[in-house]
């Protein structure tokens, strides 16, 4: 019993003394492995993966397809030809951000021309006497909404 004791005191001093973050042990470490090279490729190049578009418009044998004359084609040639998709000029998070940028000044200026730009009144707003004319109109009980009634008029 007295060793159990000491094992929990010893294991709530470790968890004190490390970060929360390192809190969450793991049962193998992690280590990176690199992936294998496909065996259905044999000795075919492993190119790398780099659109056609990313790459000089001249200085081709095929310049719509830039691509010189027997060179080997790119496993997945659907995806980095030229008639792929088309590769994005500015990275995602950049693009994101410009986006959120844009949005925003667009809801800073709809804010702006809503209370900022809006001009006083130009008139005073018309005031009745004894409050509103509530009782020259026949008080308020007699202007209230009539209720609906499920009755036909015939």
């Amino acid at each position: 019993m007295s060793s159990l004791r000491l094992i929990s005191s010893v294991a709530s001093k470790r968890h004190l003394s490390l970060s929360p973050l390192s809190w969450r042990a793991y049962a193998t470490p992690a280590t990176f492995k690199p992936q294998e090279k496909d065996p259905q490729l044999g000795d075919y190049p492993d190119l790398p993966w780099v659109s056609d578009q990313e790459l000089p418009a001249r200085g081709w044998w095929d310049q719509q397809m830039r691509r010189n004359f027997g060179d080997p084609i790119q496993e997945y040639d659907e995806v980095l030809s030229m008639w792929g998709p088309d590769a994005p000029p500015i990275p995602p998070h950049k693009a994101l951000f410009q986006l959120s940028l844009a949005f925003s000044a667009f809801v800073g200026f709809g804010f702006l021309c809503k209370y900022a730009l809006v001009p006083e009144r130009p008139t005073v707003p018309r005031e009745y006497p004894y409050s509103g004319l509530v009782r020259e109109l026949g008080g308020l009980e007699e202007n209230k909404a009539r209720e609906e009634t499920e009755e036909i008029d015939e």
